[in-house]
């Protein structure tokens, strides 16, 4: 889009785009994945998880009622949310639920974008919830993270080709789908091991005397069901074994 203008521009972020083929579609599930299972560049890959995390934690504050007074973002891809409101009640629950589920549901959300073709709109609906998330990021780590994302999906909404912002959308989108699973394993472990005593999962379980395990197994299930559910819309048309067969 380098060189068009505002309305040029508009009619681009609303309008459609041309559906890729099935392989660029496979090629970046892929690639989603191996970024996900690869723990060397899924620890750098994960900042983009934590992110939707915390975004999702502020986002339903807000909505809840409550007050939001700071989002930090930590580099060994930890974060935290601190809102001010009533410490029980739904608001709470809410608030403390949606951490873990938001990367799925954003995923879902993008898998939804791009069965109607709105590619470009999915980096632009990306580049408009960071700059809202950065007026509320506390720390110097926080605010590189959130300014070095946004800067990526600008150059590549801006200055790219149709071909390659195809490419990203559904790297990204993969991605959220892939790597909101992986962070409820993580959980899962680290609590066996007496390891996160204040996670999102226990703190939900003082707040509601639900177990947590319950709630991880919560997290688990939204992360599947939004994993089979976008990877449906995304290949609905993939060649079954007695496809292959017949």
């Amino acid at each position: 889009m380098h060189g068009s203008t505002i309305g040029q521009v508009w009619q681009q972020v609303i309008g459609t785009q041309p559906t890729p083929p099935l392989t660029l579609v496979l090629v970046t599930a892929v690639a989603a994945l191996v970024v996900v299972l690869f723990g060397p560049v899924w620890r750098v890959a994960r900042n983009v998880v934590t992110i939707a995390h915390e975004g999702g934690h502020a986002l339903v504050a807000l909505l809840s009622g409550r007050r939001l007074t700071g989002i930090r973002l930590h580099s060994d891809t930890s974060g935290v949310t601190v809102s001010v409101g009533k410490r029980t009640g739904p608001g709470m629950v809410f608030t403390g639920l949606a951490g873990y589920v938001t990367p799925s549901l954003l995923g879902l959300g993008c898998a939804a974008l791009l069965t109607v073709n709105h590619l470009t709109a999915l980096l632009w609906i990306g580049l408009l919830l960071l700059a809202a998330m950065l007026v509320m990021i506390r720390n110097a780590y926080g605010v590189v993270s959130v300014v070095a994302t946004g800067v990526l999906l600008f150059l590549v909404s801006w200055f790219t080709s149709a071909t390659v912002q195809a490419a990203v959308a559904y790297l990204i989108t993969w991605f959220l789908l892939f790597g909101g699973i992986r962070p409820v394993y993580e959980l899962q472990l680290k609590r066996s091991r007496r390891q996160a005593p204040d996670s999102d999962a226990d703190q939900l379980h003082r707040l509601t005397g639900v177990p947590g395990l319950a709630w991880v197994t919560v997290f688990g299930l939204v992360a599947v069901g939004c994993l089979l559910v976008g990877g449906y819309w995304l290949v609905p048309d993939l060649p079954t074994f007695g496809d292959l067969t017949s």
